[in-house]
């Protein structure tokens, strides 16, 4: 087993570790650990809220969240030898929920309007819940019957931290987009908040001045951060610009499983564990790779590690406000439209409002941007795995078809040719 660098007691906050992480971004949190390049770690995390939520069958927990601690992250890791302007290539070699008894489980959380809300917010305002069982490969929930997955884990945040000039450039921008409707709720951006900051092990006049400037970790930005991309999974290799000396790469908000866009907020099955990291440097890598322009940000490899379903229902939903108003190309419209419908469905197969919600935000559902250019209507897709399913999803009543009842295409007068059906045992034409 790899050597653990950042070591975690399930059952204390993050505060009250023998070496505390941060819940904020700042070049000034000092590092946790040190590794050298081509070394191999391990890294052990609490869920994202600082272990606010419980496994029962109340919703209450997730309506009284205080989200000004969040997300609780564990590092920093000071890489020997990185500099600003290199890359930290990051290899994501394993990941698990704690190995303790009775710790594998998850949750996944509907977020009220008040409390920061979800994707569909205008439609689910109140707060809901599901634990889920994590046995193996495998994810399950008392409170969505008939439905089991395979996990795609993953780090809904992982980075490297920002400099200073990066850290004001985020502070400025963010304001700037408060400042448009500073009532709005939930807001439009989360401004510094010393509140329950937790920067590692800094204290006295530093820890005040670094509180009052470090970002909030809800966001992606450059560095990376709250990306919630569920492929960046076991096998994946991640290359982050570097920006302080040493990148300090510090990460948490572990996923057994989600669905493309997090959509409930607190959408994935979020849970505890561990993640064992190998890490290399690339000098000079973000001028190599294009890599230092403004709002770059990390590219990853795939890994070869992923459940393929075998059945997919796909629902599309196009950029028209619920209103009727015609949209320009709006991606984030034609998604929520693209959702919702999937939602309709589902309901008429058994499962509530909610219930359907939590799938789309659980389960390894796949988004996808289907069309940009055919204005003025963006198209997005949602796949939707049946193989997830304990009963009947698909429509029912539809003659099957097979193969042999497709064409190929052909011109004006000539011969139209029959496709070929596969049997075990041969062909026939």
């Amino acid at each position: 087993m790899a050597n653990t660098l950042f070591k975690i007691d399930v059952n204390k906050p993050m505060q009250e570790q023998e070496v505390p992480g941060h819940n904020r971004w700042h070049p000034d949190i000092p590092a946790a650990a040190s590794t050298d390049p081509g070394t191999d770690f391990r890294m052990e995390c609490l869920d994202w809220t600082n272990r606010q939520v419980r496994n029962d069958d109340s919703a209450d927990d997730i309506r009284d969240v205080d989200l000004t601690p969040c997300h609780v992250l564990s590092g920093p890791i000071h890489v020997n030898g990185a500099e600003p302007g290199d890359l930290l290539v990051v290899d994501i070699l394993d990941i698990g929920p704690p190995t303790g008894p009775g710790e594998q489980w998850g949750y996944t959380g509907i977020f009220s309007r008040q409390n920061g809300g979800g994707f569909l917010t205008d439609y689910y305002p109140d707060a809901h819940k599901a634990i889920w069982d994590l046995r193996g490969l495998y994810a399950s929930s008392r409170h969505i019957p008939d439905v089991q997955f395979v996990g795609i884990k993953h780090p809904g945040l992982i980075g490297c931290a920002p400099s200073h000039d990066l850290l004001a450039e985020w502070n400025r921008r963010e304001q700037a987009l408060i400042d448009t409707n500073p009532d709005r709720v939930p807001p439009l951006a989360l401004p510094p908040l010393a509140d329950n900051a937790l920067l590692g092990t800094l204290t006295g006049q530093e820890f005040d001045r670094a509180a009052g400037e470090a970002a909030r970790t809800i966001p992606p930005r450059e560095h990376g951060g709250n990306c919630d991309i569920k492929n960046l999974t076991v096998g994946s290799r991640v290359y982050f610009p570097v920006y302080v000396e040493g990148a300090k790469l510090s990460l948490g908000d572990l996923h057994f499983s989600q669905g493309d866009g997090e959509i409930t907020f607190c959408g994935a099955i979020e849970m505890a564990g561990y993640i064992d990291l190998g890490v290399e440097l690339i000098k000079g890598g973000m001028a190599k790779y294009g890599m230092d322009r403004p709002q770059h940000m990390p590219i990853f490899e795939l890994s070869n590690l992923e459940p393929r379903y075998s059945s997919n229902l796909v629902f599309e939903g196009i950029g028209v406000a619920e209103d009727g108003t015609q949209r320009y190309l709006d991606l984030t419209q034609a998604y929520r439209q693209a959702c919702l419908n999937c939602i309709s469905y589902l309901k008429q197969h058994g499962y509530t409002d909610e219930q359907a919600y939590l799938i789309l935000g659980a389960a390894p559902v796949e988004g996808r941007v289907s069309g940009v250019v055919d204005i003025p209507n963006a198209c997005v897709s949602i796949y939707l795995p049946t193989d997830i399913f304990k009963r009947p999803i698909h429509p029912q009543g539809v003659p099957a078809r097979t193969r042999s009842e497709a064409r190929t295409p052909h011109a004006p007068g000539e011969p139209q040719i029959q496709e070929t059906q596969v049997h075990w045992g041969g062909t026939q034409a």
